[in-house]
């Protein structure tokens, strides 16, 4: 087996089935072709078409955009009950996502037979309308728009925000990215300058091409998670699901056009040329990853463990390790010549964004630091920035341990962990940031227990939060409820009732009895010490 490939304890077939609470065994006539799998596929092609028509009246539309004065797009956008339906759709429809995910997964009994064509098309049909729809979730697209511009214009994006540029507020971008200084790659930005050059940075012709860019990432991560998971011993299919089907995926990588869908199937697919011993092509596309967005930087040291195979010794280590930065820099150096970008991109890395995130742990633990350093007379605020810079050097500490410590048959099961270290430590965690680990894990194995709970409820949560948190209302439009308290309300309702009341879901999270489907050899497998670590 080649190196890299060998699969790591308890991943072998008989353990990685997904015989659980969670799942029904297989009925034997829909094994074959698995069409017990298609109500769910069209449950969710419904939810994602309520998403489009709800994305019309509440999704962001740049103030420049000719969309904005059709008939059916002003009665949405202007009036109450426009708004509070389009509200309603949107969130409906993204609690119908989660709904199908939940079911499909629970269809595909033990995924065995033609597991993989069904998730295949659940991703396309789930994909399509979002596709389409207006942005949701996030407006980060319309500022790629202003990037580009700034390209076109001879200005580097890493040295001044997009206000710089006329009428940039127009095009759609956050206030926030006025001042700010771009955080991605040159890849993206010669991207963005293509963008530009060809739409003339009209906002919804840009917008479809930059979704099109980021269905490339969702592609490759279509055609390669199930590959690298099969190299592990684990079902690719499977892992296809909980890695790319997720909702959260689609809705962050196809209807928010996030970059960063280019930037980790660019490092899934170089993982697995990397542990199929092609390092150097595995090199070079984990390279342009870092050319999308810096963060897959982290990858570097455990492709290049790859490369040195198993029982290397530590000069072969550090050898191969200085290697790998080498060929890796010089190509984004020499990258960085055109439009003399030079080496800003690095300034992401070694300057991050103040703040912190409510909900990440260090962002809430610190809440609950300054709050009680204050009600006690201490400096609450200080003690906060402490544990919150603890956390991240601890992130750091751990990614280095796992570098060093560690089976050469895990290695991409270390570079998994390393990187949700890195993400979950951090003092801000976007809702989509939890996806650049996810396919990682996926197929190195996720166990159908407490692993897979704590991903239903990752994804639950930013996809309620989600709902809520990015409307574009416009302020005259006189509506007779909040309507972030609404889209709230309904998510977290929806919520409610796939965990209580859904007959099929709620085994999800409430352990139930086994299944009297399930046989004896299965019970010992559901009753096996878990081995997966």
């Amino acid at each position: 087996m080649t190196t890299g490939s060998t699969p790591g304890p308890g991943t072998s077939p008989a353990t990685n089935e997904s015989f659980s609470p969670d799942t029904k065994a297989a009925k034997p006539a829909a094994t074959a072709g698995k069409p017990v799998a298609y109500p769910a596929i069209w449950q969710g092609f419904l939810g994602s078409l309520f998403m489009f028509a709800g994305s019309i009246g509440i999704g962001w539309i740049a103030n420049g955009s000719p969309m904005i004065r059709h008939p059916i797009v002003i009665a949405l956008r202007t009036e109450g009950w426009g708004v509070t339906i389009s509200a309603v759709l949107l969130t409906v429809g993204a609690m119908l996502l989660v709904r199908s995910w939940l079911r499909l997964g629970q269809r595909m009994g033990s995924w065995e037979g033609n597991s993989l064509k069904p998730i295949v098309a659940a991703i396309g049909a789930w994909s399509l309308p979002l596709l389409f729809a207006v942005p949701v979730y996030s407006r980060d697209v319309y500022a790629y728009i202003g990037q580009g511009r700034l390209m076109m214009e001879g200005q580097n994006p890493y040295d001044v925000g997009i206000s710089t540029l006329s009428n940039w507020f127009s095009l759609g971008a956050d206030p926030a990215w006025a001042e700010a200084r771009t955080p991605y790659g040159p890849y993206f930005l010669w991207m963005a300058h293509a963008v530009v050059g060809i739409t003339g940075a009209q906002p919804d012709v840009s917008v479809l091409l930059f979704r099109l860019l980021a269905a490339g990432g969702v592609l490759l991560c279509v055609l390669y998670v199930p590959k690298l998971a099969e190299l592990h011993g684990i079902n690719g299919a499977r892992a296809l699901w909980i890695a790319v089907a997720n909702p959260l995926f689609l809705i962050s990588f196809v209807a928010s056009a996030h970059n960063d869908a280019l930037m980790v199937g660019l490092a899934v697919a170089g993982t697995y040329f990397a542990a199929t011993k092609r390092p150097i092509l595995g090199i070079l596309l984990v390279t342009a990853s870092i050319g999308i967005k810096p963060a897959t930087v982290l990858l570097l040291p455990f492709i290049g463990l790859m490369w040195a195979g198993a029982g290397a010794s530590w000069p072969r280590k550090f050898g191969i390790w200085a290697a790998t930065a080498g060929i890796s820099f010089a190509v984004l150096a020499v990258s960085g010549l055109p439009y003399g970008l030079g080496m800003g991109w690095a300034w992401a890395i070694t300057d991050p964004t103040p703040g912190f995130t409510g909900y990440s742990p260090s962002g809430f633990l610190g809440q609950q630091i300054e709050f009680l350093g204050n009600a006690l007379g201490l400096p609450g605020n200080a003690m906060a920035d402490i544990l919150r810079a603890a956390m991240k050097w601890g992130a750091v500490g751990l990614v280095l341990l796992l570098m060093f410590r560690g089976d050469h048959s895990h290695v991409v099961r270390r570079m998994a962990l390393a990187f949700a270290a890195m993400v979950l430590l951090s003092p801000i965690i976007q809702p989509w940031y939890i996806l650049w680990f996810v396919p990682f894990l996926a197929v190195t194995g996720i166990r159908d227990d407490w692993q897979m709970r704590c991903l239903y409820v990752g994804v639950t949560f930013f996809v309620v939060f989600g709902a809520q948190d990015q409307l574009s209302v416009w302020s005259f439009v006189e509506v007779s409820v909040d309507l972030s308290s609404l889209a709230f309300a309904i998510a977290l309702l929806f919520a409610f009732y796939l965990v209580f009341l859904d007959i099929h879901t709620r085994r999800l999270l409430v352990q139930g009895k086994i299944s009297r489907w399930v046989g004896q050899t299965d019970r010992r497998l559901l009753h096996r010490p878990p081995n997966l670590r």
